[in-house]
């Protein structure tokens, strides 16, 4: 705990609600965390697509994603499966001469290989039973930023699992991001207004 009773990397923002450092400022990064963060996405397009994103946010902050995702969605036909899978070379050449998105030819390569990927998961109950099966038995309970982990038992097994289906850009701290922003895992501070938002845990 800081001085004046506050968990330590997190502020009471002007609307009294407490959030960490992160999300402090009004803006995208608070409405994703005070919206999105968290909480459960429906169907396979929806969690392909946080985890391409999660894979392009890696070596960047999460802030450059969410301002260029809106054009990431466009590039990417709203991250449908099928459609991704289907691109070739024209495709990444066009991506990579769009500034509007994040020009890595190896990410983008990655993200192609993964619908692909995610097609053949079709076969063995798909993609997202195969992201929640790594569900833990229980969530971190971080009372201050210093105690939210950054990787866990499950996100190094996710990874290896992944990256035997074929999957690139999914390292454990890249998966544990993942878990988080969907809900498998709920890292909201104790004392945060979005504890146990999600539905998932208490």
């Amino acid at each position: 705990m800081t001085t004046d009773g506050l968990p330590a990397g997190a502020v009471r923002c002007e609307d009294g609600l407490i959030r960490p450092l992160w999300a402090a400022q009004t803006g995208l990064m608070r409405d994703y965390y005070d919206n999105e963060w968290g909480m459960p996405v429906s169907g396979e397009n929806a969690h392909f697509e946080r985890l391409v994103l999660e894979g392009f946010q890696a070596g960047l902050s999460w802030a450059t994603i969410l301002r260029k995702r809106p054009a990431f969605r466009e590039v990417f036909r709203d991250f449908d499966v099928d459609t991704v899978a289907a691109f070739g070379d024209r495709e990444v050449a066009a991506m990579l001469a769009d500034a509007r998105i994040i020009r890595h030819r190896g990410k983008i390569e990655a993200a192609i290989g993964n619908a692909r990927a995610t097609q053949q998961l079709r076969e063995d109950g798909g993609l997202v039973d195969f992201l929640w099966s790594f569900k833990p038995d229980r969530t971190p309970e971080p009372e201050e930023m210093a105690d939210v982990p950054t990787t866990s038992a499950e996100s190094i097994a996710m990874s290896k699992a992944l990256r035997a289906r074929g999957f690139r850009f999914v390292g454990p701290t890249t998966m544990f991001a993942l878990m988080e922003a969907i809900g498998i895992v709920d890292t909201h501070l104790l004392s945060s207004h979005r504890r146990g938002s999600s539905g998932i845990w208490p």
